[in-house]
């Protein structure tokens, strides 16, 4: 027995020595800047809502709950509804905890693999079996054993395979990262487009309003004989015009009332949540921006790329290993006797211990073409790896730049509007006294109402674009949820 112990004391030493590639994380790109040029230390400013001066900080971390940075409760009380009864969440939950079982019951193969046995038969055979004429009386058979099976994982195969498998578990991690993240933000902007609408059709009530009181004014003019009816009918078009831009935009707000009700996991029927208001929110002042060197590090879709990257290296190891021998041993221990009472007999014992070799010889090429096959799907993972880190960079990019831009149109809308209501103003004194004509009204109303409904959107643009800047970083969940522990090895059967 004891060149056998030796062999078997070698192979275990040697089991654990994987072959194929180790896997090496990207390095992170050696960028500088997410834009080619500079961008400025700080925005310019506009009177009145969303028009604060924002800063940007240069690798400023990103706090795991930025959606605060709103100060609005009611974003903050939809945000916690809808972590809780997101389906999207718990699929992706769900999702998470199957790989992590599949990770556990591959783990489970690096161990023997021991059966206990227990078998009890009568049995009739012919005395032909053995060479004689004479009939052989029945008898009974009973069997008591445990057997130990081991396949040693002597070039790594079944190590590359768990190594695999965690990537996987590492994938869904950083893809239930992404729904978080995609859920937050699409919640942060769904309130944002609601504020939005309702301050265009509060803005274009209002207009409505005005316009409508002018057209009695001229309705009353044209009575006395002071206007032309071509006059009255220009005002009553205005005001017909005005009226039917109000429900297309209360059919928008209904749509995004009910897609918030699913956002938060609520049937929007059934959905009551209060009125989002655009005044009522703090534009964040100080915007993080976390170095291009730490983005790749950040970003989910990012860590999720990168460990299906780690998966494919590990499937190399495997389609490698394949290649080489298998060695499986097998052990028995047991008792067997013609009675039950005869199991607890001296002379009872039974025992095995045995091993097998497989070493592939000739499969028509398919073991070397899955290698290849594997290799090539390493390349394809790598090659669109950089194509997600190449659209994250352009993303933080183009919203940078948008958020630059917001400000500035910003001021220039804001501009806009308080010109053109002075306008509109000096002009209808003018009209009152016959200074002006109506055409010049006519246009005077019109400049202001479309000011208006731009200034709302510019507002509005404003404060999406920096929810945007925050997904677009990552979100900052590693500031909440750190790393998951690795997955316990004990206890395992």
């Amino acid at each position: 027995m004891k060149p056998a112990i030796v062999t078997i004391v070698v192979c275990l030493l040697l089991t654990g020595c994987a072959v194929g590639p180790d896997f090496k994380r990207p390095e992170a790109p050696a960028v500088r800047s997410y834009t080619p040029e500079a961008l400025p230390s700080e925005t310019v400013s506009a009177p009145g809502t969303g028009g604060s001066t924002q800063r940007f900080i240069e690798g400023g971390d990103i706090p795991a709950q930025w959606w605060t940075l709103f100060r609005s409760e009611t974003i903050d009380t939809l945000i916690t509804r809808g972590l809780e009864n997101s389906p999207t969440l718990e699929a992706a939950k769900a999702t998470l905890r199957l790989a992590q079982e599949n990770w556990r019951a591959q783990y489970g193969s690096r161990f023997p693999a021991v059966d206990g046995n227990f078998s009890a038969s009568r049995q009739k055979i012919s005395g032909a079996s053995f060479g004689s004429s004479q009939d052989i009386s029945p008898f009974d058979l009973f069997n008591a054993s445990v057997n130990v099976t081991y396949l040693l994982d002597l070039f790594g195969g079944l190590t590359r395979q768990l190594e695999a498998l965690q990537s996987q578990v590492d994938y869904q991690r950083y893809q239930l990262e992404a729904a978080h993240l995609a859920l937050t933000s699409n919640i942060v902007t769904t309130a944002l487009q609601e504020a939005s609408l309702r301050s265009q059709i509060r803005a274009s009530q209002e207009i409505l309003a005005a316009q409508e009181r002018q057209l009695s004014i001229t309705e009353g003019q044209f009575r006395l004989g002071g206007v032309s009816g071509t006059e009255v009918l220009a005002q009553r078009t205005l005001v017909a015009q005005t009226r039917a831009t109000i429900p297309p935009l209360e059919k928008q707000l209904a749509q995004t009332r009910h897609l918030m009700a699913v956002l938060v996991g609520s049937f929007p029927g059934e959905a009551s949540f209060p009125e989002i208001d655009l005044d009522a929110m703090t534009l964040p002042e100080e915007l993080p921006v976390s170095l291009p060197s730490n983005l790749v590090r950040q970003r989910p879709d990012i860590m999720a790329s990168e460990a299906l990257l780690h998966a494919a290296s590990a499937q190399i190891g495997v389609a490698t290993a394949n290649l080489y021998p298998q060695i499986t041993l097998s052990a028995g221990l047991g008792l067997e006797a013609s009675t039950f009472g005869g199991l607890f007999n001296s002379n009872a014992g039974i025992w095995n211990f045995g091993g097998g070799l497989l070493q592939p010889l000739f499969h028509g090429g398919q073991l070397t073409a899955r290698r290849r096959a594997a290799i090539a799907a390493f390349d394809q993972a790598r090659a669109q790896y950089r194509e997600t880190v190449l659209f994250a960079f352009q993303n933080v990019a183009d919203v940078l730049r948008a958020l630059e831009s917001d400000a500035r149109t910003l001021s220039a809308q804001k501009e806009a509007e308080s010109s053109a209501r002075g306008t509109l103003d000096l002009v209808r004194e003018q009209y009152q006294v016959g200074a002006v004509s109506y055409l010049a009204l006519l246009i005077a109303e019109r400049q202001y109402q479309t000011a208006w409904i731009g200034l709302v959107r510019a507002q509005a643009t404003r404060f999406a674009d920096t929810a945007a800047l925050f997904q677009a970083l990552g979100g900052g969940w590693w500031n909440n949820r750190p790393e998951v522990e690795p997955l316990a090895a004990k206890d395992e059967r």
